[in-house]
């Protein structure tokens, strides 16, 4: 009997672990999209590079938090870099900073969208743990208010 509780327990976790997971993956792409959303209803240039560029920011924020805090692995901690450079190369991108073009008002966009299928691709590369991911969404959450 004991076997069965200890068993059907992990079983639960699993379940549960993943659910959490994807869920999260879900969440972040659903932030970039929100903001690809949201840069697309606007018809004021200035005020789409101000939206991309806040929405960088507050992830970027979120992100040192996560990264600051003991009881991320250092896998984790690998992955919130190259999430962060994959950011801050977007960043430079929108403000033409770094070798890069500035990104014209009739492109941003286009180079919102471009932003979210970036992401997407980039969560697929690089593993960041359940726990992790957690904390990042709830960041970026609270950040946003």
């Amino acid at each position: 009997m004991k076997n069965r509780i200890v068993f059907g327990t992990l079983v639960m976790m699993l379940v549960l672990a993943v659910t959490a997971y994807s869920g999260g993956k879900g969440e972040i792409q659903k932030y970039f999209s929100d903001t690809a959303n949201k840069v697309k209803a606007t018809d004021n240039s200035s005020e789409k590079r101000i939206i991309l560029n806040d929405s960088f920011h507050k992830m970027s924020e979120a992100l040192d938090m996560v990264e600051s805090s003991p009881l991320i692995s250092k896998d984790d901690r690998a992955g919130i870099d190259r999430v962060k450079t994959t950011l801050q190369e977007k960043q430079d991108e929108l403000a033409g900073l770094n070798g890069y073009v500035r990104v014209s008002d009739e492109q941003l966009d286009a180079f919102s969208d471009y932003v979210v299928q970036d992401m997407e691709q980039a969560e697929a590369v690089i593993t960041i743990g359940v726990v992790t991911l957690l904390l990042i969404i709830i960041l970026v959450v609270l950040l946003a208010k």
